[in-house]
């Protein structure tokens, strides 16, 4: 039975998600709930509403219409009106190429026409539209950001992300990573993060949603992550419950501040993460299920008024605690608005259903969540357009002065650290031998590199190698380098999901271990994790681009030639060897050869 006029008093302060974009939640007056909120909850069942809280994987592909893939979806959408998607590079368990755009916009304009309330769709768009989608702006990590150190560039980043994401049929954008990473052993954020000072971080953060916001046409939502603070935990939340062992004045002054800097600037939502905080709830509970942190912390106290989302709930730091069903109530129960990616759909929308109807979730608790996220629907206007223009893609997607921009911001993140002998940049290039460390026979990691020294060097070749070679493989190529002067070696250590480390894999240590064993000078080129100094404390020269995406390739060629000049600083520390701030600027002389500035 539907009991709509209940639904009145809860959707007041929900529509405030429909004021104007840029508007500050929590600051809105309340409103009578709209006219195209109150047709869409007219005929919905408790079971419908629930379904509108879960939002379900997707991996971009345009499946056949008689596919047993595609005829899952018609089930979720047609059957269980799952309010929403989110965009993932994963599929049957393994990762799968990103997505190719005409296929994503097409996939999602066929599922947005069987859906009878317009569906929400989301991405982790941390890297833009790139890091799902191909042929899209390539901007790297976070940090790289953090290195550069001018928020405006940013700013820029939201505004391309907002473009090309709602051209693609993408409303709700899971970023800004507001954890601030002071923990280097961190296996999940590093790069991920834009560094290791909270207000510095928080600058960075409240200036990409302002650009995600700057354009009312092309207007995405907005979500923190990941709530309180992932920066100082050691462990993997894909793998298992990670622990923020922080008391409440530290987190004040650290893992907050972001947190407030994102509300401030109007952000539509805030991820929860899934760990521990034994200053503020239980040891064994995952900040996802806690009402002291969902709701106490960042409801009461932070004042935030827009959507709670859970980080995705087949996560290891979840599921091998809770069951799917268990879960969801429990998030709900915290304070959660939406439930992402529960590993069972049919579990999570029952167990919710049957805490409604058996007293334990107030069936307020599930009219206010709907009403919030049937209002960021119209927000992005949903109510009005919810297909896109698949042949307008490539009058937006990867324009070239965005990505003029994107290369200008791994130009400025390169980070000069150290620089024994002035041995860069290369006096001598063609006297020196290139080593690229791949962490995946599979991946494209070095290509860029490689390509953009041969056109450099045409005669040279740099030598691969990754995880799958054996020592023996890796003696073989090292040994054949027999006439170098010096050694450059770049080495890709990038965030992954699942890894739950970020040291170099298999032999490839073993290849710096040679390489330091010789008497001549190595250059390290770390292309992702900058704390690799901490391996290999006997390189000549260090120097660090915060990301492994092609752009940050590019951009340590030319430092290396000197055809740029570098100007990075760490926005982290590297314990025992440099603090955060360091960099040796050099300028670049009209002949390719900086000099001291």
């Amino acid at each position: 039975m539907h009991h709509f006029p209940r639904l009145l008093g809860a959707l007041l302060l929900a529509t405030a998600l429909s004021a104007e974009p840029g508007a500050v939640a929590h600051h809105a007056a309340a409103a009578r709930p709209s006219a195209t909120v109150r047709r869409w909850m007219k005929g919905m069942t408790l079971r419908e509403e629930v379904g509108q809280l879960v939002f379900v994987a997707f991996p971009g592909a345009a499946p056949n219409v008689r596919s047993r893939e595609y005829l899952r979806f018609v089930r979720l959408i047609r059957d269980l009106r799952v309010g929403g998607l989110i965009l993932t590079n994963v599929a049957n368990g393994r990762t799968i190429p990103h997505a190719e755009p005409y296929a994503l916009a097409a996939f999602l304009n066929r599922v947005q026409r069987i859906a009878k309330v317009p569906l929400l769709v989301g991405a982790d768009f941390e890297r833009g539209a790139s890091m799902r989608v191909a042929n899209t702006t390539a901007f790297p990590h976070a940090m790289a950001f953090g290195a550069a150190g001018d928020p405006a560039l940013s700013r820029f980043e939201g505004q391309v992300t907002a473009r090309e994401a709602r051209a693609l049929g993408v409303h709700w954008v899971y970023y800004p990573v507001a954890d601030v990473n002071i923990n280097p052993d961190n296996p999940v954020l590093n790069i991920r993060s834009f560094g290791e000072d909270p207000h510095a971080v928080a600058a960075q953060v409240a200036a990409f949603i302002e650009g995600a916001h700057s354009d009312p046409r092309n207007y995405v939502l907005t979500t923190a992550k990941h709530f309180p603070g992932h920066g100082d935990t050691s462990v993997d939340s894909h793998l298992n419950l990670a622990t923020l062992g922080a008391s409440r004045e530290r987190m004040e002054s650290v893992e907050l501040v972001p947190f407030r800097a994102a509300i401030a600037a109007g952000t539509d939502a805030v991820m929860t993460a899934h760990l521990a905080v034994p200053a503020l709830a239980p040891a064994d509970l995952p900040a996802t299920l806690s009402p002291a942190i969902l709701t106490g912390l960042l409801r009461d106290e932070l004042g935030f008024k827009g959507l709670v989302i859970t980080d995705a709930l087949e996560m290891g730091g979840i599921a091998k605690a809770f069951p799917p069903g268990d879960a969801a109530v429990r998030a709900i129960l915290a304070g959660a608005d939406t439930l992402l990616m529960p590993s069972d759909p049919d579990a999570a929308i029952r167990a919710v259903v049957a805490a409604v109807e058996d007293g334990r979730i107030p069936r307020r608790r599930i009219d206010e969540s709907v009403g919030k996220i049937l209002a960021a629907k119209e927000k992005v206007g949903l109510d009005r357009k919810r297909l896109v223009d698949i042949e307008g893609l490539g009058d937006v997607l990867n324009a070239p002065e965005a990505n003029e921009k994107a290369l200008e911001v791994a130009e400025r993140a390169v980070t000069l650290v150290r620089n024994q002998g002035d041995l860069l940049p290369l006096a001598a290039p063609a006297r020196a031998c290139f080593v690229v460390l791949a962490e995946s026979r599979d991946s494209n990691e070095g290509l860029e590199f490689s390509q953009e020294v041969r056109a450099r060097l045409p005669h040279t070749a740099p030598t691969m190698l990754d995880t799958s070679h054996s020592r023996a493989d890796v003696d073989a190529a090292l040994a054949r380098l027999t006439s170098c002067e010096t050694f450059v070696v770049a080495a890709f250590a990038s965030v992954t999901a699942y890894q739950g480390s970020l040291s170099l894999g298999g032999d490839l240590p073993h290849a710096m271990e040679t390489l330091l064993g010789t008497s001549k000078p190595v250059a390290l080129v770390a292309l992702g994790n900058p704390y690799l100094l901490r391996s290999f404390p006997a390189v000549a020269a260090y120097l660090a681009t915060f990301s492994s995406v092609p752009t940050s390739e590019t951009a340590a060629v030319r430092a290396l030639w000197g055809e740029i000049g570098i100007r990075g600083h760490l926005p982290v520390s590297i314990p025992g060897l440099a603090a955060r701030g360091d960099g040796i600027e050099l300028k670049a002389a009209p002949a390719g050869r900086p000099v001291a500035p």
